[in-house]
């Protein structure tokens, strides 16, 4: 997989200016008709909620608000929805609650709305059984506030059904991309003798060995997907490869420099809504340069802004004719290791003497294994607009997974969120499993590639 950057680098643009083209002859306008509604909702846990899962410093003040944000699509077929939430990570049956809600104020079904985190740390995680677990041994409360985040879907809901009546007609797609200059980095570094780690975090910018290692395999393109009503432009959706982390767990919350960019661009035009989404960045993060300082959040934020700016810039129209929506589901193994058996897990819920950290990690993975032994699988979406794909990727699939979507379309705009379902937490490649990369944050177990692959081949076949 690290040959795919550097071949969809060489044909990326002529690619994009080639499908426009081409839809552009080939297209009619649909009979019926789509429309758009778009809604955005303020999501801000209050003070003294856990960021995070599990950052032991709480939220003391608010930096910046978090947001919800989406659209639905409209038209003949049933509705479909797409949300990008400023959270860290929603999981199991809190993924559920926010699709179920959504999908009912839209008049749809679950698997026609796409639900996205962020990924910001000084942000909530949300899991309905895992925090039920945790109030079972005395420890309600230390994942999330059930209160908060049921209010927060509900006016969410509510915010997406009140903008259902002023749902504006969409007759083009744009489609633009842009090189974003020096923010991802690949987590991956070959130390001195050859040894290979994933010790790149998101602040080893300060450290000089993580600053001059290459940027290993990421994508360096942001994408830019819109939708207009003839020449003027109703909306922007932005995506990009990396964790958006500058610092965390001083206290704070905040959207990061991803939220901050994304603010600066709807400054430029408030007439657009616009939403970021991030991509496939498990692997991937601002480590070569970010130092962790404050000064650094602000420039990452400019360099980000500046790539959303470019592809707006680059963006070519097409004629919507069309909107397909496809979908399947594949499930992956737990992680391998004798400490993520169920026994185990229960014994650390239930342990006194174990850290708050680890119980309520130990209340996750229990979740996850419960959701699994019921059966439920990941969903894999796909909507489908003839010159673009959009996709949702679960939890913190590693970068390698949304270059091997493009590398299936390499004729096509495919843009991929990752942090859909995210029980997963971290979803390495095989050549990572290889090299051994683990984490307390990985639930998954080897084998995950070829089963995402195969989900990947059905949705976005031609």
């Amino acid at each position: 997989m690290r040959n795919l950057a550097r071949i969809t680098c060489l044909c990326i643009t002529s690619v994009v200016a080639g499908l426009v083209a081409s839809a552009a002859e080939s297209a009619t306008p649909a009979a019926d008709g789509f429309r758009l509604a778009t809604f955005r909702t303020d999501v801000t846990v209050p003070l003294g909620h856990r960021c995070m899962g599990v950052l032991p410093r709480k939220a003391e003040r608010i930096a910046d608000p978090l947001y919800a944000m989406g659209f639905v699509l409209l038209g003949p077929d049933r509705p479909i929805v797409v949300a990008c939430i400023d959270w860290c990570e929603i999981r199991n049956r809190a993924y559920d609650q926010w699709r179920d809600a959504l999908g009912e104020a839209a008049g749809t079904d679950r698997q026609r709305v796409l639900v996205s985190s962020l990924h910001q740390h000084d942000a909530p995680v949300a899991d309905g059984e895992a925090e039920e677990l945790l109030a079972s041994v005395g420890l309600g409360g230390e994942l999330f506030d059930v209160r908060f985040h049921d209010d927060a879907v509900r006016r969410t809901a509510t915010a997406l059904r009140d903008s259902l009546k002023d749902a504006r007609r969409v007759t083009h797609l744009g489609l633009g991309q842009a090189r974003v200059e020096q923010i991802a980095s690949n987590r991956r570094v070959v130390h001195p003798g050859g040894r290979v780690d994933f010790d790149r975090y998101s602040a080893s910018g300060g450290n000089e060995f993580h600053r001059n290692a290459d940027d290993g395999l990421i994508d360096p393109w942001l994408k830019t997907l819109s939708f207009w009503d003839g020449d003027e432009p109703l909306l922007a959706l932005h995506v990009y490869a990396t964790h958006p982390m500058s610092y965390y767990g001083r206290g704070e919350v905040s959207a990061d420099f991803v939220g901050l960019a994304r603010d600066r661009r709807q400054r430029d035009d408030f007439g657009v809504l616009q939403i970021y989404g991030t991509g496939c960045s498990g692997d991937i993060t601002a480590g070569k340069y970010n130092d962790g300082s404050v000064a650094a959040r602000q420039i990452l934020a400019d360099r980000l802004y500046q790539g959303m700016k470019a592809a707006w810039e680059a963006t070519q129209r097409t004629p919507l004719s069309r909107i397909d929506f496809r979908s399947t589901t594949f499930d992956l193994e737990f992680h391998e290791d004798p400490e993520f058996a169920p026994a185990a897990l229960e014994h650390t819920l239930h342990d006194t003497n174990a850290s708050v950290t680890d119980r309520i990690l130990a209340a996750m993975g229990l979740a996850s294994r419960r959701r699994q032994a019921r059966g439920q699988a990941i969903d894999l979406p796909c909507v489908d607009f003839g010159a673009a794909q959009l996709i949702v990727l679960p939890g913190e699939a590693f970068v390698g997974y949304q270059l091997l979507a493009q590398q299936l379309r390499p004729d096509s705009f495919v843009a991929t969120l990752g942090y859909g379902e995210c029980w997963t937490g971290y979803i390495p490649t095989d050549a990572a499993f290889a090299e051994r990369f683990n984490h307390d944050w990985r639930w998954v177990g080897p084998g995950a590639e070829p089963r995402i692959r195969a989900a990947l081949e059905q949705v976005l076949r031609p």
